[in-house]
């Protein structure tokens, strides 16, 4: 994991010098399609192989191993939500938002395993996100502009740091989580997030992440993100609301000697 660590800044310096491209109003341009590779969204820790929750698939539905993109190698969770997390890894099918079409939150949004696109304007900077057409507004150099209520996807207060925009999210609902593996947080997480032109077609990525209730210190995940390059590339639609009606409804359509005999009863 260290050399890991290593190899990643190494790369970071290397195109340090990098010349950013400018938008129309002379601030570094983040407009584009972009999608992370990995398997972070299955888990952002370190993880082999395993088997996925359908046989029927084979080898298709297994979940790949992959190298984890928390920096240290370890979330580290107090007591009592580390016990939480293994809870929910146990029962994920069942108690992962992403698997009921939630919104996922933010950093998890960035590295689902589908494109999101960043519309940018002076004021404002849009993130349109292709799994269940979950978007976010950042608002650009505002940094006194208080959320009105807390939402799923946070409140983001941008700027820029020379080439680098830098986001400071708050106000989220704990009813995301950061993987499929039950890594959780409670509503008092800020995240702040970190942009980085390192090649025309390149981001490099980081989110450090505060949450004294739920860990024992700020950690940081880092990873790039790539620009989807294809002709007339653009987002389509996943409403993904239809796919999960089964799980969130199922039970309301059960007859009552039915839902009788599911309750034990």
């Amino acid at each position: 994991m260290l050399l890991l660590g290593l190899i990643t800044q190494l790369a970071i310096a290397q195109n340090s010098d990098y010349n950013a491209p400018r938008d129309g109003y002379g601030n570094p341009d983040f407009n584009g399609i972009w999608q992370a590779m990995g398997t972070a969204h299955w888990d952002i820790e370190t993880h082999q192989t395993r088997a996925g929750p359908l046989w029927q698939l084979g080898a298709l539905g297994a979940i790949p191993g992959g190298i984890g993109i928390v920096e240290g190698g370890s979330i580290p969770y107090q007591p009592a939500a580390l016990a939480k997390k293994q809870e929910n890894q146990a029962n994920w099918m069942e108690l992962d938002p992403a698997v009921k079409c939630y919104m996922p939150g933010i950093p998890r949004a960035n590295y689902m395993p589908q494109p999101f696109q960043i519309l940018q304007t002076p004021d404002l900077i849009l993130f349109a996100y292709q799994f269940a057409s979950a978007s976010r507004t950042v608002f650009m150099n505002r940094p006194d502009y208080q959320a009105q209520i807390p939402t799923v996807m946070g409140h983001s207060l941008g700027h820029f740091e020379g080439d680098t925009f830098v986001i400071n999210v708050s106000d989220q609902y704990d009813l995301t989580w950061f993987d499929s593996s039950g890594n959780h947080h409670s509503e008092n997480m800020k995240v702040t997030e970190r942009f980085t032109h390192t090649g025309p077609d390149t981001l490099y990525y980081e989110a450090t992440i505060e949450d004294p209730q739920t860990f024992t210190r700020p950690w940081k995940i880092s990873l790039p993100l790539y620009r989807r390059l294809e002709n007339d590339m653009r987002l389509v639609e996943f409403k993904c609301q239809e796919y999960s009606e089964e799980i969130l409804y199922g039970h309301l359509r059960q007859t009552p000697e039915a839902a009788a005999a599911a309750a034990g009863q």
